[in-house]
């Protein structure tokens, strides 16, 4: 069978296949680290094993669980941010008719909508005004329950649940995914009676869908999670030790090597619309495992051809820190093709015959010969198709290739210290209780 390939031949001329394998000593002490719990960070390691440590009873039980919702919602608002949204996002974007939105896709297939994701007035007024008179199901994922953004969406859409059907109904179509014990969602849950599934406490949020947390959604939506979690667990064994072949190994090393040789911006490209938000997913997983202590590879990502009419000058001709990594999709899911036109006022009878797909292909690889030229190293990832197998093998390689990579670079890539600034300013303006000081501390700035 098939599985997804790493080319890194369109580096060579920025640094050397020398400069990569001379990182091969370091990568392997990375794996080590990743595999043995050695190295900082260790206590948020369990996603390493993650698809071979998931029994079938727990699968089964989220398949459940989301038949229930199933049949019971119109819709099924995801409460999360971060990783606690992204990955189910990512996963069900790239699997989903992309017109889902305007028409009912499967029989049974409630719409998957999420929420919690960011403090938007306005999106929440639109989001409760669509879900007014409609069945609808809550999954709210939080390991604390107080995260202020999920914690305020949760409290309106709860409310709102509760008026439609009472509180004991509305308790059947809640279903929390938080902390095993601890945590005010988990004691919520534990009195009103939701349905719960556990976050482990050695699983960080951006290295969590393929947890429930991404799980729960994924198969609320109709997509098959066993066949993902089969897919991780392929990657899983095909990564494990220090190979020339470990793909994660050598995706690692090279973006180090490049890092190493000023490129300090890595560029996501997909020529597949699907895939939009798997670009936002890994720049969570990049930027928040990566950027600390004044180090770290920018991660950015564009959608082309699309952005080759806004950001391919840039990429074309600008500074010269960047690298792309370009994730080709060898089999799109559907045929068209082009027709012929008597008139030919489009001049375009010349692809006239020709699949759609075909001419995709031809731009991605002229904007990668192109860019190539022009100096930007190319590393092309390609996927046979958009599966749930392939997409679970792509999420567990960038997981990997991250843990990889972060020790590579010499920082813990599996915490998130700066993400707590902007909290504490953002409580001390909301004068929260226990921020007195930090709220005189900062008014006096403003003043």
């Amino acid at each position: 069978m098939k599985q997804i390939q790493v080319n890194i031949k369109d580096v060579v001329g920025s640094v050397s296949m020398a400069d990569i394998n001379n990182l091969a000593g370091e990568a392997a002490d990375a794996i080590n680290k990743v595999n043995t719990g050695s190295g900082a960070g260790n206590d948020f390691l369990g996603w390493v094993t993650l698809p071979t440590d998931t029994n079938d009873a727990l699968l089964t039980d989220i398949e459940e669980t989301a038949a229930r919702l199933r049949n019971d919602c119109e819709a099924v608002v995801a409460i999360g941010i971060g990783g606690s949204y992204l990955g189910a996002k990512a996963v069900i974007e790239a699997l989903s008719d992309s017109f889902a939105p305007y028409h009912k896709i499967n029989a049974g297939a409630p719409a998957v909508l999420f929420a919690g994701q960011n403090i938007g007035e306005d999106y929440l007024s639109e989001l409760m005004a669509y879900l007014n008179g409609k069945k609808f199901g809550i999954i709210v994922i939080s390991k604390s329950g107080t995260t202020t953004e999920p914690a305020i969406a949760f409290r309106l859409l709860k409310e709102m649940l509760e008026t439609q059907l009472g509180k004991e109904e509305a308790a059947k179509r809640i279903v929390a995914i938080t902390d095993a014990k601890r945590g005010a969602l988990r004691q919520l849950a534990n009195e009103e009676g939701y349905k719960t599934f556990v976050i482990e406490d050695n699983v960080g949020g951006r290295f969590s869908v393929l947890t429930p947390v991404g799980l729960l959604p994924i198969a609320v939506a109709g997509f098959d999670i066993k066949a993902l979690v089969e897919g991780a667990r392929k990657m899983e064994n095909a990564t494990r030790e220090a190979a020339e072949d470990n793909i994660a190994m050598r995706y690692a090393m090279t973006r180090n090597a490049l890092y190493r040789a000023g490129k300090k911006i890595e560029i996501l490209v997909n020529y597949n619309p699907k895939l939009h938000y798997f670009g936002e997913w890994w720049k969570q997983l990049y930027g928040e495992s990566e950027g600390k202590d004044h180090k770290g590879i920018f991660p950015a990502a564009v959608d082309n051809s699309t952005d080759l009419h806004s950001m391919g000058q840039w990429i074309q001709d600008g500074e010269r820190t960047i690298f792309e990594t370009v994730i080709s999709v060898e089999a799109p899911r559907h045929e068209v093709v082009i027709p012929t036109d008597g008139a030919n006022l489009d001049g375009l009878n010349y692809i006239a015959g020709k699949r759609v797909d075909q001419v995709n292909k031809m731009a991605e690889l002229g904007t990668r010969i192109a860019h190539i030229d022009g100096g930007v190293p190319n590393i092309q990832i390609t996927v046979p198709e958009l599966t749930e197998l392939y997409l679970g093998e792509l999420i567990y390689f960038f997981e990997k290739a991250c843990g990889i990579s972060g020790y590579i670079l010499d920082v813990n890539p599996f915490n998130q210290p700066g993400v707590e600034d902007y909290k504490r300013n953002m409580f001390a303006l909301l004068e929260k209780p226990g921020y007195e000081k930090e709220t005189a501390a900062i008014k006096s700035r403003l003043a």
